[in-house]
């Protein structure tokens, strides 16, 4: 637990959740890049799933209106619409959206049909993230998709028909992947009726499949310059298509951004439930276990399932608003974060700002930090020197 000295003070109150984030760990199968907490082929445990999480959430003892609402996975519309309907249901009792929420579900391509799409809507559901990841059969077999293109088409087409909001996902710098090849897959998604776009480069994280697989030579990553290639050229074809760059990896049609995501680069405070999920409320960050089964047991036992409780100094919270917001297109403002937390990074962070200055990566005017074009291909380094 991080130690809670600090020379800053903490603020009267801090402010109050807004947004939540629901964890749904069921798929059909693990893809072999993915280290996220996930239960596949063993959807017998819905049914204790969602008693535990109707014991988490009853842990909030009165319903808690919120402007953002955030269903991820797992794959949240794989398991039965009987099963959906309860976990909507429950959300609704405990997570009531705001009139004008933003409620955001994640979905593979695969489980997309009208009937659910229905249910989604008349829930209140109003923006659908479909990861898709490429629309190449060579990529999707390398990943380990069980879509093809055709069914990434219809799926986005359904889902526009029935919701209006449309965000995909798409995977650069796979393993045998061209330029060329990623220049279709983003030549598709202009075509289609999507609000927003979110391109990742491929990463091996420890732990999964890939992971092993490229330590024994079986996957080679891309080289460095090929996957840079890429990320500009995704960055112009998102501007050609309408979607401006509004953070390092998402592109939106004007007034489409994610707002939950915005909460999370401007520091705002969340709920958090499920396994793996993790809230940020009250100067303290919560993260449950990652097991699904242990998360499951716990919350039935009546247990705690955090895993990890960190206690967040305001001067922390400051650097982490900086360090996350300067990854907006449009950058951070210095001041907002001095007013929320009487940290003046200006003077806490002159050496790594003016490092950052010297370098081409940041522009500062007056109270203004933003990432020049140098810069953005680099985020990560600047975020590291502000944190």
């Amino acid at each position: 637990m991080m130690s809670t000295a600090s020379e800053t003070s903490r603020p009267p109150s801090w402010p109050s959740p807004t947004a939540a984030y629901i964890h749904i760990p069921f798929c059909r199968h693990r893809c072999g890049y993915c280290n996220f907490s996930v239960l596949a082929g063993r959807d017998d445990l819905a049914d204790r799933f969602l008693e535990a999480l109707r014991w988490e959430l009853s842990r909030l003892e009165q319903p808690q209106t919120v402007d953002t609402l955030f269903i991820g996975g797992g794959t949240p519309t794989h398991l039965p619409p009987a099963w959906l309907e309860r976990l909507l249901q429950l959300l609704a009792d405990w997570l009531p959206l705001a009139d004008d929420g933003e409620f955001s579900v994640e979905a593979n391509p695969g489980d997309i049909d009208r009937p659910r799409l229905e249910r989604l809507r008349a829930a209140g559901v109003n923006r659908i993230s479909l990861g898709v990841q490429s629309f190449a059969a060579d990529k999707l077999r390398i990943l380990q998709r069980d879509h093809d293109e055709a069914q990434a088409r219809t799926a986005v087409e359904q889902a526009a028909e029935a919701l209006g909001n449309v965000s995909i996902d798409l995977i650069f710098a796979a393993p045998e992947e061209t330029l060329e090849g990623w220049q279709r897959d983003l030549a598709i998604a202009a075509e289609l009726p999507i609000t927003h776009l979110s391109t990742y480069a491929l990463t091996f994280e420890k732990g999964t499949e890939f992971w092993t697989r490229r330590a024994r030579g079986g996957l080679r990553q891309a080289d460095e310059d090929l996957e840079l290639q890429m990320y500009q050229y995704a960055r112009q074809a998102g501007a050609a298509a309408g979607l401006a760059q509004y953070e390092i990896s998402n592109f939106a049609r004007p007034g489409r951004q994610c707002r939950h995501n915005l909460g999370y680069w401007r520091g705002r405070p969340w709920y958090g439930f499920g396994p793996g999920a993790t809230g940020f409320l009250a100067g303290q960050r919560r993260t449950n276990h990652r097991s699904p089964t242990t998360y499951i047991r716990r919350c039935l036992d009546g247990s705690d399932p955090a895993q990890e409780c960190e206690t967040i100094t305001v001067e922390h919270w400051a650097y982490e608003r900086a360090a996350f917001g300067v990854r907006m297109i449009e950058g951070v403002d210095l001041e907002a974060i001095r007013l929320d937390t009487e940290v003046d990074l200006r003077k806490t962070r002159s050496q790594e700002i003016a490092d950052c200055r010297r370098w081409g990566l940041v522009r500062l005017e007056g109270e203004h930090l933003q990432l020049t074009e140098k810069g953005i291909a680099v985020a990560d380094t600047v975020s590291a020197a502000l944190l």
